[in-house]
């Protein structure tokens, strides 16, 4: 016959839990094991750190696991909380199990190592960092124990990475533009197509809708306000149609009542899938994303004279401005300005890039004009 666990203990599959109810609190967590040894361990550490707690006012020692799961589950209203999820699930093995206390840049280092050595990008490890930032300063700032005793005591300083990996943008020639999309179903080519000509994000373009339009009759055409929900830097984003992104328009109406942008009946929910990838790599294009087309589209308007701050506008950047107001002869100099890159009003600007070139034993700068 087995050893009997304490009362307070209870084995939920394979691991040991503590539920137990103590100065009419009740106590609920996982101790991580199937042993009952070491879950008796635990059990007696927790129940020694209540007891303190409640008796001398000693501040309970929490996992960063305990506070990740709080922070979740306070924010489900966020837009982002998805992708906080995936990074704290990234992050859970390597400090999950850690006292809040033994949180820093020391124990988040084989953290850093390991997402390096799988080839991600400081930007991308970055935004890891930043949810276990937030989390410590939430549990430092804001959340109290029963004593009115913050979570953590001092906040540590959680340094982020430098920006010296990131990837420079590939602004498409016409030429390339032209083998790339050639190699595309024509729903993504259609999407792709109204993307360099307006400088929306990727998910801007799916997520766009017939309700968003709004007709603009001093200047006999119609833009989309996409509200600020959906647009990364949360203000309401403008999108002007050139000739081109007009015909797309017109194009697709009458296909779906509520999405712009669908295939079979169904909104197309992101660009960036295999067939895009495919397309890259017949059109020998696998250096090129998705989002090198909203890059196009600004190189383009800057090779094509548009001033600064009409591009900031046309490509949907913080600006402080009130987006969503403009008179007729904004709007007037918004179309002017994104019909200058469209191959149907004539000649275009050829854009002359410089690039850095590795060759074995040295560096070279070559001059290519995108034209």
């Amino acid at each position: 016959m087995g050893r009997k666990a304490s009362p307070g203990l209870r084995k939920r599959g394979d691991i040991w839990h503590i539920d137990k109810k103590m100065f009419g609190q009740r106590i609920q967590q996982s101790t991580g094991t199937s042993d009952l040894k070491e879950a008796e361990l635990i059990f007696a550490k927790t129940i020694d750190e209540v007891r303190r707690m409640q008796i001398y006012g000693v501040r309970r020692e929490r996992t960063f696991r305990e506070a990740a799961t709080r922070y979740l589950e306070e924010n489900l209203h966020l837009r982002s909380i998805s992708d906080s999820a995936s990074h704290l699930k990234v992050l859970d093995p390597f400090i999950g199990s850690l006292k809040l206390n033994e949180v820093h840049m020391g124990t988040l280092k084989p953290f850093i190592q390991a997402r390096q050595a799988a080839g991600r990008k400081n930007k991308t490890i970055n935004l890891a960092l930043g949810v276990v930032r937030r989390v410590l300063n939430l549990s430092a700032r804001l959340w109290r124990d029963e004593n009115n005793l913050a979570w953590l005591e001092t906040v540590p300083m959680i340094q982020l990475l430098p920006l010296d990996d990131a990837r420079r943008p590939y602004p498409l020639s016409w030429q390339e533009q032209q083998m790339l999309f050639r190699q595309l179903p024509d729903h993504l080519a259609t999407m792709c197509l109204f993307k360099v000509n307006t400088g929306c994000r990727e998910q801007e373009v799916c997520q766009l809708r017939w309700d968003w339009e709004c007709s603009v009759p001093e200047i006999g055409a119609s833009v989309f306000m996409i509200p600020r929900e959906f647009v990364k830097n949360k203000e309401d984003r403008i999108v002007v149609l050139n000739s081109i992104a007009r015909s797309i328009i017109d194009e697709q109406r009458g296909k779906h009542e509520e999405f712009v942008f669908t295939r079979r009946g169904r909104p197309v929910t992101k660009i960036n899938n295999s067939a895009w990838k495919r397309a890259r790599c017949i059109a020998g294009l696998v250096q090129v994303r998705v989002h090198d087309l909203k890059h196009t589209f600004g190189r383009r308007l800057r090779a094509a004279g548009v001033p600064l701050e009409t591009r900031k506008v046309l490509l949907g950047h913080t600006n402080g401005d009130i987006t969503s107001h403009y008179s007729a002869p904004e709007f007037l100099e918004l179309i002017r300005a994104v019909e200058r890159i469209s191959v149907t009003a004539g000649k275009t600007p050829a854009l002359t890039l410089i690039r850095q070139v590795n060759h074995g034993q040295g560096v070279r700068k070559t001059i290519e004009n995108k034209g």
